[in-house]
């Protein structure tokens, strides 16, 4: 069989680069190796009669361009957005965010901060704006050679310059502190109060091995803020259905144009001839030839396991080994027979639609890191609740409900050579017994449960290390430099093979931004016969 572009791995990323290529009429092969495509945007049964998003849980950085140009809602998507942002349950207390109420809350515990809400809010959004044009960029690449070949480069960093030269001098300072300093010197320069602090900091730890007070976690944080829901910026949202829907919408897209998607088909190599990427094998030993091949596995699944060693450059390869994953990650799905109650806040409402965050400051965030580095998992963990079924019937029988737990910080690697299949219901206990602590009675509402482990993660999803970003957003490896400098264009030392996955610019989250950028590279070689 021969086509123009086999697609390894359908997860969002990977349809999301399949829709665009095969609107220019290009023959596109998806090879899936789950019997489901999505990747880490699923929705599944895990208990009779209770769905969840089993990975990836929540909406906000699906960019809007890729949601208009695939027609995503005509393909049956709907997002709706939470009814309150972030709920923090605190001792004799509670804290939330959300809008038209963010100011009145925070004046309960500093008039000072409040004042300073609105200034922090533009300032982070100037910001925000500018790197939201960015997202959908291609990096400037480091490249080899005369002014030929550099030339294409100069001009993107001009075009980079140019739109990074509208922020003032005081954005300028602030970009620069946010790629350097950590989320935790950032908002202790901005805020006195630990509860906004702790809210917008967890968006520093999300998906980070990390303490909020590691330096580049201020990054992580800027990161969690590029998006919006249904036209609203920074908004966090459902799809109903779940993760899944955003998956099988693009999938419609796909097979309405023309996309051939066969799942429960692993591939076992990259076939290259003369350095150039010719096709692939499965691993039934099926041979597929085409002219091109672009990958959505993390890198190092892609050079590791399906690329001959022999054609990548010998620092390339010893780079990529190198490239750092892990985001101490513990995910679990419950099913409830009934809503929580939490101790501060006990009667129904708007906060259990809302992103429930278990950890009261940024020291209890730099403890639970520390613990987990030295423990492999913290024993007074960071956990964020969301209860999708508040917002969306289809995922529970009446009356009942689902809750994702995104659970950290646990340690990618147990230390003392322990296994996560061996340490697995008794850390999945721990973060029950944590939300419990806050909800009495929530414990014996859970009706069943899954437990993903960062092994769990990795053997289920491909994500290395468990790591929901495929790769940590360090500056080491974010923009041109994301997975290896010299390659941060989606293209490969390996000719006409590519990358689409959130290994590359702009890294993790569903936003279909990496399959998007990577497509514009693939069909612009196409153009020029360099595949």
């Amino acid at each position: 069989m021969t086509c123009d572009v086999i697609l390894i791995g359908g997860g969002h990323n990977g349809l999301t680069c399949a829709a665009y290529l095969a609107a220019t009429g290009l023959k596109v092969t998806v090879l899936e190796r789950r019997e489901v495509v999505g990747g880490a945007a699923v929705t599944e049964e895990f208990h009779p009669g209770f769905r969840n998003s089993v990975a990836s849980y929540t909406v906000s950085l699906l960019n809007p361009k890729v949601i208009a140009d695939l027609e995503l809602p005509r393909h049956g998507l709907t997002v709706v957005e939470r009814k309150l942002a972030n709920f923090l349950p605190l001792d004799g207390d509670c804290f939330s965010v959300g809008e038209g109420r963010t100011k009145a809350e925070v004046a309960r515990f500093s008039t000072r901060d409040a004042e300073r809400l609105e200034a922090y809010g533009q300032r982070l959004d100037a910001i925000a704006d500018v790197l939201r044009e960015v997202v959908l960029e291609t990096p400037p690449n480091l490249v080899e050679g005369g002014l030929a070949q550099a030339l294409p480069e100069l001009l993107k960093s001009a075009v980079l310059g140019r739109r990074l030269g509208r922020l003032d001098l005081t954005g300028k300072r602030d970009l620069l502190a946010l790629f350097s300093q950590s989320a935790g010197d950032w908002l202790d320069g901005w805020f006195e109060s630990e509860p906004i602090k702790a809210v917008y900091g967890f968006d520093g730890v999300v998906g980070n091995y990390a303490s909020p007070y590691t330096p580049g976690s201020a990054y992580v944080l800027l990161h969690h803020v590029f998006g919006e829901v249904n036209g609203r910026k920074g908004a966090w949202g459902h799809a109903i259905g779940g993760m899944g829907a955003i998956s099988q919408a693009m999938a419609a897209c796909c097979r309405e144009r023309g996309v051939t998607i066969r799942t429960g088909v692993a591939v076992a190599e990259v076939l290259t001839a003369k350095g150039r990427a010719t096709g692939v094998v499965t691993t039934d030993g099926e041979v597929l030839k085409a002219r091109c091949v672009v990958s959505n596995l993390h890198p190092q699944l892609l050079f590791g396991k399906l690329v001959d060693p022999a054609v990548q450059p010998a620092d390339f390869a010893e780079r990529i080994a190198r490239y750092k994953s892990g985001s101490g990650t513990f995910r679990m799905n419950v099913a409830l027979s009934e809503l929580p109650t939490f101790t501060v806040k006990p009667e129904p409402g708007d906060h259990l639609t809302a992103g429930i965050i278990v950890a009261p400051s940024l020291a209890y965030m730099d403890r639970a890191h520390m613990d987990a580095r030295t423990h492999g998992w913290s024993r007074e963990p960071i956990v964020e609740v969301l209860i999708p079924s508040t917002l969306d019937d289809s995922l529970a029988p009446s009356g009942q409900h689902v809750a994702s737990l995104f659970c950290q910080h646990v340690a990618p690697e147990l230390p003392g050579g322990r296994s996560w299949d061996d340490c697995r219901d008794e850390v999945a206990d721990l973060m029950i017994a944590t939300v419990e602590r806050h909800a009495p009675g929530f414990a014996k509402s859970v009706i069943a449960r899954q437990a993903l482990t960062p092994l769990d993660l990795e053997r289920t999803f491909g994500l290395v290390g468990g790591d929901i970003m495929h790769g940590r957003l360090t500056l080491d490896q974010l923009f041109s430099a994301r997975p290896v400098l010299g390659a941060g264009d989606y293209r490969t030392p390996v000719k006409g093979l590519y990358q689409c996955g959130a290994g590359t610019h702009p890294g993790g989250g569903v936003t279909g931004a990496p399959g998007h950028n990577a497509a514009r590279e693939v069909l612009r070689d196409v153009r020029r016969r360099r595949v």
